[in-house]
């Protein structure tokens, strides 16, 4: 009985499907195959959800969008089915104001331009035929027009609105066919993130939508026109900082006019401009000199709402919830005891602002009531990456160290969760995640740091695994509790090995004091956490190997790699530095946005010689001594190549074992499919030389 009873089991693992022999941990391919979820939007009545779900042509090493909706009134297990026909990729979903129609944006036609189709299923209609893409736009309230987001060039301002964009097209067309190819530049930015700049900016229009039976628009009015800036900013900039007045009279944007102190600058404005293009544009922030972002009106129109920093030249400054009456131009902090920077607003029914904030290692929604100013936490646990709310519903998406982004919704009040796409571990049913849990331990000036922790997917009790000591960037960032296409601990924890994460001084989350810190003292406080931290989680935590570990970052993380080879390379058997700084003196003449280096330094290179070299990686190169992987992106111009080639030659100078993985087509980020595979399997067979799986 006993022998049948143990041979029972392998007789049903013999009948399973293959897949449940099968099980693994998390692989790069699977990172970047997976499917991404976002855009989530809703239909005025919050009846219907529609968003946008992002597959992978890995043969092709390239990416598409499609529409999906789902009814929300229905209870049954269907799944949400397609909207936008296949071969097609679109982004940016919109409803009409009657719920009737999604509006997308799309190239299908070699164009991006906007596009309609009929929210019950049908045939793409498209709206708009510009001789230039449209970057990004918004609906007008009545559903009527669309302002919207265009590059072109100064020079062809002062053609009739509807020449503007085929001057642009002209002169661009000019430009690919002449017979030379220098640039003569008099002003920085000369080139910003990966781009080198060639004159245009990105411009706010708008245009009226064309009746069911007419031709598509061809002709819109400028409203920014008169303003020397970027709408929507660049590099990261979009719809969300620009709004429609409720009346339709008249669209607020955020833009930051600085002229020749662009680079240096992080001052921001609202500016309300005309609907219309009629008349100038107005600046309603311009008594603060730091950066004001986000616009959202209130019902009525009468009051606008958005995010405001208070320090000029800080880019990771808290954002204050602010509200400034229109008529009378008086300006309120909404939660001024609210330690937190939340990354966006929205306007809920019953009248309150719902934000999304890095909190202690999570990034949960929040509610905040206007009249007194409290604050309540609706979405915990991970990641809330965007969210809507119409009617009695609030859709959002939510990640976390075991998925990417899953769509669900819920009652305003955060209950009633209701999933509606599926996670990573349902995406992948035969790859395992390793466990994950936060810690905290008393690091620089006995403040409360915290980290995480990751298993490794094969985890057994008693044993003993290598560890991925993971250092983030920013230096202002966090790895939270989230997902990432990127630096994914999972893919570490796939290979076998165990993960710690530190949220060192600097990090976004536990109130702006703490994120503060890290300025002007790189090599410190934060350094010290890491110590601090690596202790602590091999005192907490048995199953670390604390003898088999490399230490890996990225971007300010890559320049701690650099900074520790010199001055704390004593735990390491290897580094990984992705774009890290290795001069810090260079880099505040090379990198593009200025104001970073110069506010983390107090000021200039040429003011401030002794700060930039305090906590400089260059000056410790004699001690360098751990096997090193340089990693460097050509186009990136946040962290130039010559900072990645440096360090190469210092390790290949003093011969120490190095490696340098180097694309010449990718930015910061790796971000195409096939070289993120590359990527991560140069990185593993790294860490597999030097700690073994």
């Amino acid at each position: 009985m006993k022998l049948r009873t143990a041979l029972l089991p392998l007789c049903l693992l013999a009948a399973l499907p293959s897949y449940a022999l099968a099980e693994r941990g998390l692989e790069a391919r699977d990172l970047a195959s997976l499917a991404r979820v976002s855009s989530p939007v809703l239909s005025p009545d919050g009846g219907r959800v529609v968003f946008a779900e992002r597959t992978v042509d890995f043969a092709a090493d390239k990416a598409a969008s499609a529409l999906y909706l789902r009814d929300l009134r229905t209870r049954d297990l269907a799944p949400p089915r397609r909207l936008t026909p296949e071969g097609w990729n679109v982004n940016s979903p919109a409803f009409s104001p009657d719920g009737a129609t999604v509006y997308f944006l799309s190239a299908k036609h070699g164009s991006q331009q906007l596009y309609a189709i009929p929210a019950g299923g049908g045939e793409p209609r498209q709206l708009t035929g510009f001789a230039l893409d449209i970057g990004g736009y918004r609906l007008s309230p009545d559903g009527t027009r669309i302002a919207f987001s265009a590059e072109s060039f100064a020079d062809c301002a002062g053609a009739a609105d509807g020449d503007v964009f085929s001057c642009t097209k002209a002169e661009l067309d000019r430009r690919e066919n002449g017979k030379t190819s220098g640039v003569v530049y008099d002003s920085l930015f000369v080139r910003h993130w990966d781009t080198w700049k060639d004159g245009r900016r990105s411009r706010l229009y708008a245009a009226d939508l064309p009746g069911a039976d007419a031709a598509p628009a061809t002709v819109a009015v400028a409203l920014s026109r008169a303003l020397d800036g970027d709408i929507p900013s660049k590099p990261f900039g979009g719809a969300e900082d620009y709004a429609w007045a409720p009346d339709g009279g008249s669209v607020v944007a955020s833009v930051k006019v600085a002229g020749r102190e662009e680079p240096w600058s992080t001052d921001f404005d609202l500016y309300r401009l005309d609907a219309h293009g009629r008349g100038e544009p107005v600046n309603l922030t311009a008594d603060n000199p730091a950066w004001d972002a986000g616009p959202v009106f209130s019902a009525d129109g009468a009051t606008l709402f958005y995010r405001a920093m208070a320090r000029p030249g800080f880019e990771a400054d808290r954002f204050a919830v602010m509200a400034m009456d229109l008529a009378s131009g008086e300006v309120r902090e909404i939660a001024p005891d609210w330690d937190r920077s939340p990354s966006g607003l929205a306007l809920g029914g019953d009248g309150a602002l719902y934000a999304a904030a890095q909190d202690t290692g999570q990034y949960p929604l929040f509610r905040i009531d206007l009249a007194s100013g409290e604050v309540a936490r609706l979405v915990g646990d991970g990641t809330v990456s965007s969210y809507q709310l119409a009617g009695d519903t609030l859709a959002f998406t939510r990640n976390s160290l075991h998925s990417g982004d899953v769509l669900y919704t819920a009652t305003p009040d955060g209950e009633h969760l209701r999933q509606i796409t599926p996670t990573a571990a349902e995406r992948l049913p035969e790859v395992r995640f390793g466990e994950y849990e936060q810690f905290s331990f008393r690091g620089a000036g006995n403040d409360t740091v915290h980290g995480y922790v990751v298993r490794p997917w094969n985890y057994r009790e008693g044993e003993t695994y290598p560890v991925a000591f993971l250092i983030h960037g920013g230096p202002q960032g966090s790895f939270g509790d989230g997902w990432s296409y990127r630096w994914n601990p999972q893919t570490y924890a796939g290979q076998g090995y165990a993960v710690v994460m530190i949220d060192f001084h600097g990090s976004t989350g536990y109130g702006q004091a703490f994120t503060d810190s890290i300025s002007g003292d790189w090599g410190g406080k934060p350094l010290e956490d890491l110590q601090k931290g690596w202790a602590e989680a091999q005192r907490r935590f048995d199953f670390l190997d604390g003898d088999r570990a490399c230490a890996l970052g990225a971007s300010y993380g890559g320049y701690m790699i650099n900074w520790i080879a010199g001055t704390w390379n004593e735990p390491w058997k290897c580094l990984v530095n992705h774009d890290g700084v290795f001069d810090t003196r260079s880099m505040g003449y090379v990198t593009e946005e200025l104001w970073f280096t110069e506010w983390e330094n107090g000021g200039p290179v040429y003011d401030n010689m002794e700060a930039y070299e305090k906590f400089n990686p260059v000056r410790h190169v004699d001690r360098w001594r751990v096997p090193m992987l340089v990693v460097q992106g050509e186009k990136d111009y946040r962290v130039p190549v010559d900072q990645g080639l440096m360090a190469f030659t210092a390790l290949q100078r003093r011969g120490i074992e190095s490696k340098l993985l180097y694309f010449p087509d990718e930015n910061h980020w790796v971000l195409k499919p096939n070289n993120s595979v590359l990527w991560h399997g140069t990185v593993n067979e790294w860490l597999r030389r030097h700690i073994g799986d």
